[in-house]
């Protein structure tokens, strides 16, 4: 289906959203549109939502449905408006959002569904997923000037760290931190403060009254924290060249890095195994 605007996707969504897990997908520009679409159509998602300009060229799915809404991904707030447009007419169903160029992996997703996952999440009482950013690139910016590779993409092995967040008060908030590390940290003389951080809560349980503010984060504290209190929780890593494109399309950075790789690059094996080796997304007690 295709729709005008987000308000009439929403005025359809006992069509539109009734199966879930809902993926919704911000495309920003043409790039790697069609793998985007792709790699989460096969990851098992139920009803795949792309939002994105008129002009965009989304490819012909037969594997899953696909819906088209025209909106302008790139205003201010545009990911809150559309999370919490499609939470308020979808509750109960989990949703996880990205932006193209971005790719979801979770434990075992080689061989298991994202509904697989979010079933062992539902009966852990969970409502969130928290996942972490991990940033892709060329390792050739000459070949691949818009910092795009999908056939031998690279990402950071090491540089990672994470500081406990905090409250407007200077205190610590249970079981919530920040993320930083990959483009972000090393060219970090380029990003707004604001967009440095790697964590996400990209996959959610809607729920009434539970909104997402401009930074990212929910109303409910426990939907932005990593684990449930009594154990560790499954996480997720979304793989994304949205830095790197960035990175590229700024002038400044653009003339200032002339590469991105550095001597704790590694190949990108498009395998969630490589990621949980690496620490960067763990199991839980899922197995």
């Amino acid at each position: 289906m295709h729709y005008p605007s987000l308000s009439a996707l929403i005025a359809d969504s006992k069509r539109a959203l009734s199966k879930g897990p809902i993926c919704l997908i911000l495309i920003e520009d043409q790039i790697a549109v069609d793998a985007t679409i792709r790699h989460h159509a096969a990851a098992g998602f139920g009803s795949l939502i792309a939002f994105c300009d008129p002009a965009i060229t989304l490819p012909d799915l037969a594997e899953a449905p696909l819906h088209r809404v025209n909106h302008a991904v790139t205003d201010k707030d545009a990911l809150a408006t559309i999370v919490n447009a499609v939470s308020a007419a979808a509750t109960g169903s989990w949703v996880y959002y990205c932006y193209n160029a971005e790719f979801l992996f979770f434990p075992f997703s080689e061989h298991r569904s994202i509904a697989e996952m979010l079933i062992f999440m539902t009966e852990e009482r969970r409502d969130s997923v928290m996942t972490q950013v991990i940033d892709l690139y060329a390792s050739d910016l000459t070949a691949h000037p818009d910092g795009v590779d999908l056939e031998t993409p690279y990402f950071d092995s090491a540089g990672y760290f994470a500081l406990t967040k905090q409250d407007a008060t200077g205190q610590s908030l249970e079981r919530q931190v920040d993320i930083f590390g990959g483009l972000r940290w090393r060219f970090e003389e380029f990003i707004a403060p604001a967009r440095r951080r790697l964590d996400r809560v990209a996959l959610f349980r809607a729920a009434k009254g539970v909104v997402m503010g401009p930074d990212g984060h929910f109303s409910d504290p426990e939907y932005n924290t990593y684990a449930c209190p009594w154990h560790h929780s499954p996480t997720a890593a979304v793989c994304s060249f949205r830095a790197a494109k960035a990175l590229r399309r700024n002038p400044g950075s653009r003339h200032a890095i002339d590469s991105f790789y550095w001597h704790k690059s590694e190949p990108f094996s498009w395998q969630a195994q490589q990621l949980l080796d690496l620490g960067m997304m763990e199991p839980g007690q899922w197995f």
